[in-house]
């Protein structure tokens, strides 16, 4: 009579690592899918905001649609404006652009209802910061520009925050800009200018200085490495069932201790 060879017995071992290894699959394979839904609302976002952006000029919307303004919904979105700016209440903000560094120029804009909005006319290198240098640029009559939407940047910028007393800023937050130069019913968002929207007429002579503030520089760049980190996760969930195989049969084949 012969003798069947027994079955080999699973392990606790054995059943713990299978266990970890359905635990670490789920959850690469959650987190796989959860980056391709972002891809997903990544693109589309980047979609709608193109849209807004290369939309035409649309007018600025009443003051009490502005507490639902959004990032999602309005953020670069396409504006048209008109008033007078009060370029003597001016506030530089440092910025980093494609010419270099130097500052932003913020000049508060008085609508034609009485509002007041902020607008970056652009950027000015630190040779061209003092407003007697740029004179001839300043735009003192009635204006109409266009530009994008932007929400306020509250706190500072460049690891280092805002010091309004000092008057050293280093993001573009609306609210104490606004408090600092004494300004009344502010929009709590600012204007980007377009370039050439926000010239002076004077601006063109061959023989002038350069044209500082030059606008038109925002920089719309959304980050989008969602399918890189997707197939990571994918591929690190197929490495999970392959390691434990191995691991598995690596066990089966070492012989039992006598």
């Amino acid at each position: 009579m012969t003798r069947s060879t027994p079955r080999p017995r699973i392990k606790a071992a054995d059943i713990a690592l299978i266990c970890l290894a359905v635990l670490l699959f789920s959850g690469f394979m959650s987190l796989g899918i959860w980056q391709v839904e972002r891809r997903a609302w990544k693109l589309d976002l980047i979609a709608r905001v193109d849209q807004r952006v290369h939309a035409p000029a649309a007018p600025l919307a009443a003051s009490d649609q502005w507490p639902a303004l959004s990032a999602a919904s309005d953020e670069y979105r396409h504006l048209q404006v008109s008033g007078r700016f009060l370029n003597e209440r001016e506030t530089l903000v440092k910025a980093v652009t494609r010419l270099g560094s130097g500052f932003w120029v913020m000049t508060p804009l008085e609508l034609n209802d009485g509002r007041t909005l902020l607008v970056n006319r652009g950027f000015v290198p630190p040779e061209a910061r003092e407003r007697g240098t740029r004179r001839a640029t300043e735009i003192n009559a009635p204006v109409t520009l266009t530009g994008v939407l932007r929400l306020s940047e509250p706190g500072g910028g460049f690891l280092r925050q805002n010091d309004a007393p000092a008057n050293h800023w280093y993001s573009r937050d609306v609210a104490a800009i606004g408090q600092a130069r004494g300004l009344e019913r502010v929009a709590p968002f600012f204007l980007d200018a377009d370039g050439p929207a926000a010239v002076a007429p004077n601006r063109a002579s061959a023989n002038a200085a350069p044209a500082w503030p030059v606008g038109g520089l925002t920089v719309i760049n959304f980050s989008n490495s969602h399918l890189v980190y997707a197939l990571t996760w994918f591929g690190l969930a197929l490495m999970v069932p392959v390691g434990a195989l191995l691991v598995l049969r690596e066990r089966r084949q070492q012989p039992a201790a006598s």
